[in-house]
């Protein structure tokens, strides 16, 4: 049946979740027998037609956008959902940077013997099927398909109703790739419906589906980590801290400081709150350059003092991912009081200082309980494709299985082999 049909028709979405996770399943007993050399060409190709399919692809965002700008979506979630020929490049070259990664399937993590001749050897081996459900950017179907794919993994793409119509013109080409290369299409599937109910019926999936990567907001992530049976790899707010210490470069800082929260703010990885040292020699230029870039500044007393434009920041400020134009800024005493704000407010993803002490540097690295934690470089560098991954399905801010950025190694596990020569336990 056509997607086009089933998405007409009155759909059961259990039936469909578990129609759609026996397929899956199947796949992925194949794939995790699939050489290396093999699911790296599928992803060659899946690249190559990505780029055949771009006109496509493009018309399709198009039709996105309208609709989301006729539904009044923020300007950073357009952003997000946006595509350009730069942004489909990227996807491609993603994809192809994925394939050339080691392959971490069979990869012997450690080897023992025991005294009784027993030889011990623990080996990665994929999850097996991975349900991911995001919202607004169409780049994660192709980055989720690839890294499920390369690290011997079936996927379930549940994407959001925003981008409908690119995460379609994207599967599409993912499947044309990977069925070009002779693997299944059921290795990358695509949920064919926007209806909520779908999301419940993966969550709910015990069996079928082995772990549940949300992409999203906080609603989505709390329905998720709520309503789950199944394990989730979370992937909670960025609310990022960027700390500018009292012994921090001024010529380091301003950049620095402007790029973590200007450059992209739609991104996890952007700055939202800006902590400054009280004893700081000058603070005035930072503000000012960031209003100059177009952002809102809201702030305490302190910060406020230095520049009449700075808004007042009330108690939500502190605990908002914006993923817009705006920033929180806090004077304070020093990294006693960086690290004890941090701690009140962070959830954990990414945060960064400032400075030349040495000193000061290893102590907030070594004190800063995130996933990701920076000195002296912009918080948009929390990324798995800057981190040397070719892309990531998430960065993963809880303390099991995977943390950080979230590429092939941390979509597997690992099982015990143990060879012996006719041991009995006595």
């Amino acid at each position: 049946m056509s997607e086009a049909a089933t998405i007409a028709r009155p759909i059961d979405a259990a039936d469909l979740i578990a129609d759609m996770g026996a397929r899956a399943r199947i796949a992925s007993g194949l794939l995790a027998r699939t050489p290396t050399a093999a699911k790296a060409e599928a992803l060659r190709k899946a690249a190559a037609a990505i780029r055949d399919a771009a006109p496509a692809i493009l018309a399709a965002n198009a039709t996105d956008v309208a609709q989301a700008q006729t539904n009044g979506l923020s300007s950073a979630m357009i952003d997000r959902l946006t595509l350009n020929p730069d942004r489909i490049e990227g996807m491609a070259a993603g994809l192809e940077a994925v394939a050339g990664l080691d392959d971490p399937v069979g990869r012997i993590i450690d080897r023992a013997e025991r005294p009784n001749g027993l030889v011990l050897q623990r080996v990665r081996v994929p999850l097996g099927v991975i349900g991911i459900i995001y919202e607004s950017r169409p780049n994660v179907t192709a980055d989720a398909g690839a890294l499920s794919l390369m690290s011997g993994n079936a996927c379930i793409l549940r994407g959001g109703s925003e981008a409908a119509a690119s995460n379609r013109a994207i599967h599409a080409a993912l499947v044309a790739g990977v069925t070009a290369a002779g693997l299944s299409a059921d290795a990358i599937q695509l949920v064919p419906t926007t209806d909520r109910a779908a999301v419940g019926a993966m969550l709910t999936a015990e069996g079928l589906i082995d772990i549940i990567v949300p992409r999203g907001g906080k609603s989505l992530v709390a329905r998720v980590q709520a309503e789950a049976r199944v394990p989730v790899l979370a992937h909670l707010d960025g609310i990022v801290h960027l700390y500018v210490d009292r012994a921090a470069d001024p010529a380091k800082a301003l950049p620095l400081v402007v790029n973590a929260k200007m450059r992209r703010t739609g991104v996890c990885g952007a700055t939202e709150t800006l902590l400054i040292d009280r004893s700081y020699q000058n603070p005035r230029p930072i503000i000012d350059a960031l209003i100059k870039a177009g952002c809102e500044v809201r702030g305490d007393a302190a910060a406020r003092a230095i520049n009449p434009l700075v808004m007042t920041a009330d108690a939500a400020d502190w605990d908002t991912e914006y993923l817009d134009s705006i920033v929180s800024v806090a004077i304070v005493d020093g990294v006693d009081a960086a690290l004890a704000h941090i701690a009140a407010h962070s959830s954990h993803h990414t945060d960064a200082i400032i400075t030349e002490d040495q000193a000061t540097a290893d102590r907030f690295l070594a004190e800063v309980d995130s996933a990701i934690v920076m000195h002296n470089a912009s918080t948009q560098f929390a990324d798995g494709g800057e981190f040397g991954l070719g892309a990531e399905i998430g960065i993963s801010t809880g303390r099991l299985h995977a943390r950080g950025p979230v590429a092939l190694e941390g979509l597997t596990t690992y099982k015990w082999l143990v060879r012996g020569s006719g041991q009995v336990r006595p």
